[in-house]
């Protein structure tokens, strides 16, 4: 593949077989010397004009640990303070000799328009509240360890729970989960729910003890109170209340059951009690397993005759 912008460009096959070198990866992240040459040679740039702290991060690990160059891109003391367009920043870093941009940006459609003003391969690190695909990826990923599925996700029934309305990370998952053959169930008030759920293959349910014991995965959604523009719930309490994941509602759990949450968590919101209490709690290893993942993506990207050696030998 090319580019990485959305999970609805990218088919069952090839998101598990981004997994199952994402396997590969985590084993070169417990050595010692976390750090493989695939991608010496290679120049990748990060080009967030968002806030971010996990998913810059942990791209730039990924590409260190797969030998590639980096350059950042810090919007804050860059020329676009002076008036320069997207376009000719894209434009200036790719002569610069670029294989691949990262890219956050708050409009929507972004990293399209980005991938027709440069040859570079593109990877979508968020673009409005459209499409954060890495996040899924590493959300499936967790749920394949969590839950030791290796393939498909069949038989599985994923909730999604709280502010979907504003979530890139929920409409990435619903398309990565449901290729791989899960069931996923909205879980809302009907006001942090899109205007339109047209088209997607989702079950809708807007009381989280209803359908909690039934759930594989607790996956909780951030409340993003920075893109809301009115008050869509009467206060963050009641909202707490209703939708947050606390220690009676975690006994009402399967035993087997993942707590999930993209970061960064509004304490005492989301989840009302510590999370590492939590018997199923995977919010730690979505982190680490974000740079494998990330590793794995940029090694599809980029990676050059499907190898991937240590310096002594093989992997």
């Amino acid at each position: 593949m090319k580019h990485l912008r959305s999970i609805d460009e990218v088919s069952a096959e090839s998101i598990l077989s981004v997994l199952k070198t994402a396997d590969a990866m985590a084993e070169v992240n417990s050595r010692p010397i976390p750090k493989v040459p695939a991608l010496r040679g290679k120049t990748v740039v990060s080009l967030f004009f968002e806030d971010s702290t996990r998913t810059r991060l942990s791209f730039e690990t990924a590409a260190k640990r797969l030998s590639a160059d980096t350059m950042t891109f810090s919007v804050g003391t860059s020329s676009v303070n002076k008036g320069e367009s997207l376009r000719d920043t894209i434009e200036t870093v790719s002569a610069m000799g670029v294989d691949a941009f990262v890219v956050r940006h708050k409009t929507s459609g972004v990293p399209w328009q980005i991938s027709e003003w440069t040859d570079a391969s593109v990877v979508n690190a968020g673009d409005g509240w459209h499409q954060h695909p890495t996040q899924a990826l590493l959300d499936a990923y967790t749920i394949r360890v969590g839950l030791n599925r290796p393939e498909r996700f069949d038989g599985l029934h994923i909730g999604i729970v709280g502010d979907v309305k504003h979530s890139r990370v929920a409409r990435s998952d619903v398309q990565a989960f449901t290729k791989l053959g899960a069931k996923v169930t909205l879980v809302a008030p009907s006001t942090l729910l899109p205007a339109s759920l047209e088209g997607w293959p989702v079950e809708i349910c807007h009381d989280l003890d209803d359908v909690l014991p039934a759930l594989d995965v607790v996956y909780l959604l951030r409340m993003q109170i920075e893109r809301q523009e009115q008050s869509l719930v009467p206060s963050l309490r009641e909202y707490s209340t209703r939708y947050g994941l606390d220690v009676p509602r975690s006994r009402r759990m399967q035993e087997h059951a993942l707590v999930m949450h993209p970061g960064p968590m509004n304490r005492g919101v989301e989840i009302v009690v510590d999370p590492s209490s939590l018997r199923g709690s995977r919010v730690i290893q979505q982190v680490s397993h974000g740079v494998s993942v990330r590793m794995a993506v940029l090694f599809h990207l980029l990676g050059q005759g499907g190898e991937l050696v240590e310096e002594s030998g093989a992997l």
